[in-house]
């Protein structure tokens, strides 16, 4: 009975730990790359948990993941996508908290625009002006409230070229193909300085607030990695990393700090 018992745990802890070894899904808004990377590096030293990230525009992970996308973690740019997802029962009762508030500036790379940005958005002295999909990004629905505060919506608007996502929207700036674009200032404070040109932090008070939402997804309902995720996300720690890439952060662990 004995040897019978032993060869049942062995069964039992080779199980659970080949179900422990896989990694947990996450789909990240694409404006949190770069946080969200020296955040699963900073989780990974400390755990036994590993973390697979995928990153893009947060409406195109809402579709997926309503269509059965086996994410198990969803890190939103907005609350609008997590709230239908509570709506349509597919997140985890109380799991859903803001992560993060986004802040949105306008970037050139141009060296000659350094100290103007404002200033040729305003006169329209630039070529092309790089913005993310306003249907599928946050980031470029709060630019669209923006141009409209500074009545320039519809004098910019043969100059748009739109980005998939806020991170396609840097891409075209940082390529030349844009004088200007509306991005998150996360993608320019990796390291606490803008390695290319120089940016206009748009004043808050210019569009609503782009406060991020994440949410425990039924698929990870008996999964530790992801709530073990979700805890690192509450430390100081974590939240200390978020605030130093030019996010606000509310979390009671972290008293947030503006820049």
């Amino acid at each position: 009975m004995k040897i019978i018992k032993w060869l049942g745990l062995i069964v039992f802890s080779v199980f659970t730990l080949c179900t422990e070894a896989k990694p947990v899904h996450v789909a990240v808004a694409a404006n949190f790359s770069n946080s969200m990377k020296r955040l699963v590096t900073e989780f990974e030293k400390t755990s036994d948990y590993q973390i697979a990230i995928s990153f893009g525009s947060s409406g195109k992970f809402y579709a997926q993941i309503k269509q059965g996308a086996p994410y198990e973690l969803f890190f939103s740019a907005d609350q609008a996508k997590p709230d239908a997802l509570q709506k349509d029962g597919l997140v985890i009762a109380n799991s859903r908290f803001t992560y993060a508030i986004g802040r949105l500036a306008v970037w050139s790379a141009r060296s000659d625009f350094a100290n103007t940005i404002e200033t040729k958005l305003k006169e329209g002295a630039f070529n092309k002006l790089a913005l993310a999909n306003p249907k599928l990004a946050p980031y470029g629905a709060a630019t669209l409230e923006v141009l409209k505060y500074l009545s320039l919506l519809e004098s910019t608007q043969s100059k748009w070229v739109r980005g998939e996502n806020v991170a396609q929207t840097y891409q075209f700036v940082s390529s030349g193909n844009a004088d200007l674009g509306f991005v998150a200032l996360s993608q320019l404070l990796g390291t606490r300085k803008v390695k290319q040109g120089s940016y206009w932090l748009v004043p808050d008070y210019m569009h609503h607030a782009i406060k991020q939402d994440v949410v425990l997804l039924r698929s990870a309902e008996k999964s530790q990695g992801a709530r073990a995720f979700l805890d690192f996300i509450h430390s100081y720690k974590a939240q200390k990393i978020i605030a130093e890439y030019g996010y606000l952060v509310t979390l009671s662990s972290y008293e947030g700090q503006s820049l």
